[in-house]
């Protein structure tokens, strides 16, 4: 369902593409905004706050993989990105960056709708939730799993909103090995190795603001042949 408070960027150098989307997304109920480069998106962001962006990766000038990278120093936004190439390895470079989710061109734009509201959608409370605690210990991270909120002594660790809901997926069930289908599903994707290996790629970065050693994970563990399992103190 969609969210009738939520504020979306659109960033596309294409001003037919960029026009298409703005009119269909308010049309189903978005407040939305665009601009027509990195450059014109830095300027919106400096001065609003959005719930989600729609982000083009092919722009003169700078690229939206380094928009991301740039949005992601300071915000915890929402970003979907916008890709002509079809490489998995390109996918995977601006999930690196800290997009949330991808979607390759030429689209629907349901596909896109669809998208776009799997990511701003609540999760649902698990079953298991009233019986976790309301703080996780993992070393020197305290997880905070009724706020969603995750702090390294006094200090906020920002976290994207793929990563905050994978910490309420694994924090519903702890020490239970959790399968990369069975996360893709909690997190409404479609189902497939694409999807799979984008979640591989999320866990890592997960790991990176979790871990000590992220290459040696003690918390956030990989159960051989079952998946990931979240292993709190």
């Amino acid at each position: 369902m969609t969210d009738p408070d939520a504020h979306l960027l659109i960033v596309d150098d294409d001003e037919r593409i960029r026009g298409l989307l703005q009119k269909f997304l308010m049309r189903n109920g978005f407040l939305v905004s665009a601009a027509r480069d990195a450059a014109h998106a830095r300027r919106i962001l400096s001065g609003l706050d959005f719930d989600l962006i729609v982000l083009d990766v092919m722009m003169p000038g700078e690229d939206g993989v380094s928009l991301c990278n740039h949005i992601r120093q300071t915000r915890s936004t929402p970003v979907m990105l916008l890709t002509a190439r079809a490489e998995t390895e390109d996918r995977i470079k601006g999930l690196e960056a800290g997009a949330d989710d991808y979607l390759a061109k030429p689209f629907e734009p349901k596909e896109l709708l669809l998208r776009i509201n799997a990511i701003l959608r609540r999760m649902p409370e698990a079953t298991q939730a009233e019986a976790a605690p309301k703080v996780m210990t993992l070393g020197p991270i305290r997880y905070d799993t009724e706020r969603g909120e995750m702090w390294r002594g006094e200090d906020l660790v920002r976290l994207t909103a793929t990563e905050s809901q994978l910490m309420r997926i694994f924090s519903a069930q702890p020490g239970e090995p959790l399968s990369r289908t069975k996360l893709v599903e909690e997190l409404g994707r479609d189902r497939g190795q694409s999807q799979e290996r984008a979640v591989d790629v999320q866990i890592t970065r997960l790991r990176r603001k979790i871990e000590d050693d992220p290459k040696q994970p003690r918390y956030l563990q990989t159960v051989r042949g079952a998946g990931y399992m979240l292993a709190p103190d």
